[in-house]
C-alpha cells in the first residue's frame, strides 16, 4: 500500500532525524569555493574518484593564475593537466565552452557570484542552460560553494538508499529525484539542514546501504526500510526453523 503524504512525510523526517544522529549532524562543509570554481571542481568529478579529481583541480589552479587562463588555454594542455580524471577529452572542451558561455551571458564578467541574489530555482535554471549542467551540478554549485544556498543535490548513493527506503520508486532515475527529494523537505529548513541530509544519505549509501550486500542487519533504518527487511526475512525465517537445545 502506498504511503500517505503525512506518512511519507513523517518516514523521510525520521530518516534524516536517525541519520543525523548516525553521522553527527551538523556535517562541516567540505568545500568553501567560488561558486565558479565549484562548478570547475563539479565537471572534473563526474565519474571520477574524489582523490582523482580533487588533484585535477588543484593541477589546474596550480597552472593557471585564473579561470579566464583557463578558458583560453590551448585544449590540449587543459586536457593534459586534468587527463587523472575520467573522460579528461570530453571535461577539457566541457569546461572550456561552460566557461565561455559565462562569459558571453554576464558580458565578459567570469563569475557566478551574482547568483547569490536570485531565488534557488531560478538560480539552478540559470546553470542548467548551460551545457552539462544537470540538475545534481547546478545543486552542488549553490550549496557546495561559498554561496550556501538550501539546494539538494542527489548522488548515486543518496538515491539509492531513497529507492530502497521507498522515499521514491525504483523507475524513478537520479536527475528527475533531485525535485521529489527536494519537495519531501520542509520549505523552512537551512542551507545546513538541506546540505546535512545530502551528506547522511550519501555517507549512509557508502557505510551500510551498499550496491551489492548492503548491511541489513545493521541498519539504523531497518524497521523503515522495506527492501532491508525483504532482505533480513529469509535469514528471520531460517532462525525461526532453528531447533531449539
Amino acid at each position: 500500500m502506498a504511503l500517505k503524504l503525512d506518512d511519507l512525510t513523517a518516514k523521510v523526517l525520521e530518516i534524516h532525524r536517525r541519520l543525523c544522529v548516525a553521522y553527527e549532524c551538523p556535517v562541516a562543509y567540505f568545500h568553501s569555493l567560488d561558486p565558479l570554481s565549484e562548478l570547475v571542481s563539479s565537471l572534473l568529478s563526474h565519474r571520477t574518484r574524489n582523490a582523482d579529481s580533487g588533484r585535477a583541480f588543484k593541477a589546474l589552479r596550480a597552472a593557471y593564475p585564473d579561470w579566464a587562463a583557463v578558458r583560453d588555454a590551448p585544449l590540449a594542455d587543459i586536457q593534459q593537466v586534468i587527463s587523472g580524471v575520467t573522460w579528461p577529452e570530453q571535461k577539457a572542451p566541457r569546461i572550456q565552452q561552460i566557461l565561455r558561455g559565462i562569459a558571453e551571458r554576464r558580458g565578459g564578467e567570469l563569475s557566478l557570484d551574482f547568483l547569490a541574489d536570485l531565488p534557488v530555482t531560478e538560480a539552478r535554471a540559470w546553470l542548467e542552460t548551460l551545457s552539462g549542467v544537470g540538475p545534481k551540478t547546478s545543486a552542488a554549485v549553490l550549496s557546495f560553494s561559498t554561496l550556501r544556498r538550501p539546494a539538494l543535490p542527489v548522488d548515486s548513493h543518496h538515491h539509492r538508499v531513497a529507492v530502497r527506503t521507498g522515499m521514491i520508486p525504483a523507475t524513478l532515475a537520479v536527475g528527475p529525484a533531485h525535485a521529489v527529494l527536494s519537495a519531501q523537505l520542509p520549505e523552512e529548513w537551512t542551507a545546513q539542514q538541506i546540505y546535512d541530509n545530502h551528506e547522511v544519505m550519501m555517507l549512509h549509501g557508502q557505510r551500510c546501504c551498499y550496491f551489492r550486500n548492503p548491511a541489513c542487519g545493521r541498519c539504523v533504518l531497518l524497521d523503515l526500510c522495506p527492501t532491508g527487511q525483504r532482505r533480513q526475512a529469509p535469514r528471520a525465517e531460517a532462525e525461526a526453523a532453528r531447533p531449539t537445545a
